[in-house]
């Protein structure tokens, strides 16, 4: 017989990514799988089971192809003539932490789980974050 885990049963810890030099997409789909719990034998698809995930180092995030060219960020204000693009060289000078956030997005449900999972995730622009009390324990994803 199957055992369904409840949310707050689930064993929370946190983990540390160091996103320097890291492919962006790679990243985000490694993250977004600890994020929802799939890495767990206690994975329960509608429930809330996963880790909290603190990234360092989001600006330097690496892109590879055409990417930093061609892609863009779409956004529309909703008024006539309010869409804005912007280009992925433009969203890093201004805001990294949103390249990674985003493409983690992308990877959740888009449901209210989703929404609740998103939280779980804290980006970083430097190496120092405000998390160090709870002892969050360095991953890598690199093989």
């Amino acid at each position: 017989m199957t055992k369904f885990i409840k949310s707050e049963d689930a064993d929370k810890k946190w983990y540390l990514v160091d996103a320097k030099d890291q492919v962006l997409g790679r990243l985000a789909s490694q993250i977004a799988k600890i994020i929802r719990g799939k890495n767990k034998p206690t994975f329960t698809p509608n429930m809330d089971t996963g880790d909290f995930v603190v990234v360092i180092n989001a600006d330097k995030v690496k892109l590879t192809g055409k990417r930093p060219e061609m892609k863009q960020y779409i956004h529309h204000s909703g008024y006539p003539g309010g869409q804005k693009i912007r280009s992925v060289r433009e969203v890093k000078q201004s805001k990294p932490e949103f390249l990674v956030e985003n493409a983690v997005k992308g990877m959740l449900p888009k449901n209210r789980l989703g929404r609740k999972l998103i939280k779980k995730l804290k980006v970083y622009t430097g190496e120092s974050h405000p998390h160090s009390a709870q002892k969050p324990e360095p991953i890598s994803f690199t093989e």
